[in-house]
């Protein structure tokens, strides 16, 4: 068997083997979930000098091909398994696989306290050969089957023992259970309108409602997955109330990670877009962008302010690709990879943070930045990074967005007349984004540090290492990012381009730290000349001991503001959860059906009548 399935049905069978074994084998599972999904690494990056088209994933089979039944049957295996290899399938292997390498080196240390859910780590490698498999699959029955399979690891990755973790489990599970159910529609109207299921084959127009239903059904069940807005509340459930571990790794990396590839498959392969399906895509992108930061400004869990984040920042992704100029896929990509990077990176910190104090309340710690010092380092790094601060990775990839946002000004179309519409929005995205982590470090690290929270020192080496190596990555792929990240590992996803204007990420990286350094050498001359220090007071008096300050409270203006406010309360009551509206509707339908079902005879055998009516009129 070749490497590209051996990345498939290795950790799949690692990961039942590991739901047979015995809670007290905890730390043996650990070690071999990290092993394995480090196997699953190395064998991901062997199969970058075999990126030539299709593969089998079972390609002994072809020697037991012939004419018989039983050939052909194994002739449509073939088929079925089909493994497509190309730059993009191979790259988001292994970030899917690098993920669950991290995930595993975090939970290293959870033998005495137990996993964060029963069976962590085997759901996590089945969840790594799932997501190789539909990652890699050519055909698009495959694809679907790992593409719901996927769905069931979701809700047992965040399965608790309590009525919240329980509550959000049960509306991932529906949300991307009911988007898996339009991609089935999606695929059986792609079927009538051209009959293939090869992903490679398939080239269509969207200037017949069965393609463009097609196209919208494949599209839900993408931003589903990604949590684009409308389809997002999971999203912040999921964030607020499952486990770091588990949070890291799915709503941050691998699910935007298969939401994001469907979504560049769909447009850049699959699917010819006419002008209003762009301005669809474009107009959902930009509207995650700021609907996902502006709720998470609102945040006092820090947890939940990150998983609106992770909603926001899906929104670059899907603005990159929508543009659909070359230099805004690449950036919509590389923000994927990036935002992946320091998404994990922060949700594992918050885990740090909220299993050193016990809690996940912003307003109820402070001062942590010198008793954590490598969470601090790190969160820091990831904060500065999703804001697009230079030199950082994220400024990188919403660069080559805004480049692409205005590439597309000069071409024709609704959307290219908008331009400045979306760069507003991008840019301004990025700005409160900048302001809601603000908060999230000032609330957390900075300031008086509580007098419950005396004892709180840094994680272990294990929970620690990640974060670390996650902030290094998010340091170099953004000092490196124009001489060798985009040009090596970005560019071969599409095509190549050339940047708009100068731009140099290692000059920027040489001016930013030479700033650095004279804002040192000014302080440390500063240091050098001798000022008189007195004891403040204040109209004569002694200056009295002040109370913490709660960051809080000064975003709360924000919801109170006349427009927003109502806003937000239009969102605590659920109007833009499409789950609450669908949940509301189910329960009035099955409330009405109820008034029907009296218990009487005669009224049954009416309805049962009147059914064969209606069949007979519609049939014969």
């Amino acid at each position: 068997m070749n490497a590209p399935g051996l990345i498939i049905i290795v950790p799949i069978l690692a990961g039942l083997l590991l739901l047979c074994l015995p809670s007290a084998l905890l730390r043996i599972k650990a070690w071999t979930a990290m092993a394995v999904s480090l196997f699953a690494l190395v064998l991901a990056f062997m199969a970058i000098g075999e990126e030539k088209g299709l593969t089998w994933m079972v390609p002994f089979l072809k020697d037991y091909t012939s004419g018989d039944a039983s050939g052909k049957l194994v002739t449509s295996l073939l088929r079925l398994t089909a493994l497509r290899l190309d730059a993009i399938s191979v790259w988001m292997t292994i970030l899917a696989a690098f993920y669950a390498w991290i995930v595993s080196v975090y939970t290293l240390s959870s033998g005495k306290e137990g996993e964060p859910v029963p069976n962590f780590h085997g759901y996590v490698l089945i969840t790594l050969g799932f997501a190789a498999g539909a990652l890699l699959c050519d055909h698009l029955l495959f694809f679907l089957f790992c593409w719901g399979v996927l769905g069931l690891t979701l809700f047992m990755l965040i399965r608790g023992n309590n009525d919240e973790q329980a509550a959000a489990a049960k509306k991932s599970l529906i949300m991307i259970g009911a988007s898996d159910s339009l991609m089935i529609l999606g695929i059986g109207l792609l079927w009538i309108v051209q009959p293939s299921m090869n992903i490679s084959g398939i080239h269509l127009g969207t200037d017949t409602p069965l393609a463009v239903g097609a196209f919208l059904c494949l599209l839900a069940g993408s931003l589903t997955k990604a949590g684009a807005f409308p389809f997002h509340t999971w999203v912040p459930d999921f964030a607020e109330t499952g486990p770091a571990a588990s949070s890291a790794f799915l709503p941050a990396s691998v699910d935007k990670l298969l939401g994001i590839y469907l979504l560049a498959r769909l447009c850049l392969g699959m699917f010819i877009l006419n002008e209003w399906l762009v301005f669809l895509i474009i107009l959902t992108g930009s509207v995650t962008i700021i609907a996902g930061v502006m709720m998470a400004l609102a945040q006092h869990k820090f947890k939940k302010l990150l998983g609106y984040h992770a909603v926001s920042q899906v929104g670059y992704m899907i603005l990159g690709i929508g543009i659909g100029t070359p230099v805004g896929i690449a950036g919509g990509l590389f923000h994927l990879f990036n935002n992946a990077l320091y998404k994990t990176g922060l949700f594992l910190s918050a885990g740090n943070v909220e299993k050193q104090t016990g809690t996940d309340d912003i307003d109820q710690t402070g001062g942590l930045a010198a008793f954590m010092p490598f969470t601090f380092a790190s969160s820091l790094v990831f904060a500065l990074a999703i804001s697009g601060v230079p030199p950082l990775n994220g400024f990188a990839s919403k660069w080559l967005i805004y480049q692409g946002v205005i590439d597309l000004g000069s071409q024709g179309g609704v959307s290219a007349t908008l331009w400045p519409l979306w760069l507003g929005m991008a840019v301004l995205g990025s700005a409160l984004t900048l302001a809601s982590f603000i908060k999230f470090l000032t609330g957390i690290f900075l300031g008086a540090r509580r007098e419950e929270l005396a004892s709180v020192k840094e994680s272990n080496g294990f929970r620690c290492t990640p974060p670390v190596i996650l902030a290094l990555l998010c340091l170099a792929s953004g000092i490196l990012a124009s001489g060798l990240v985009i040009p090596r590992m970005i560019m071969p996803l599409y095509q190549k381009f050339d940047f708009v204007g100068f731009w140099n990420s290692e000059l920027i990286s040489i001016l930013v730290i030479l700033s650095f350094v004279l804002g040192f050498l000014f302080y440390a001359m500063h240091k050098l000349v001798k000022i008189r220090v007195a004891e403040s007071f204040t109209g004569g008096e002694p200056k009295k001991e002040e109370k913490p300050v709660v960051v809080g409270d000064f975003y709360l203006n924000i919801t109170r503001a006349p427009f927003f406010e109502v806003i937000y309360r239009m969102a605590e009551k659920k109007w833009f959860d499409i789950y609450a509206w669908g949940k509301e509707l189910v329960l009035a339908t099955g409330k009405g059906l109820s008034i029907l079902h009296t218990g009487l005879l005669p009224l049954y055998v009416l309805w049962a009548a009147a059914g064969l009516i209606i069949l007979l009129l519609v049939f014969l």
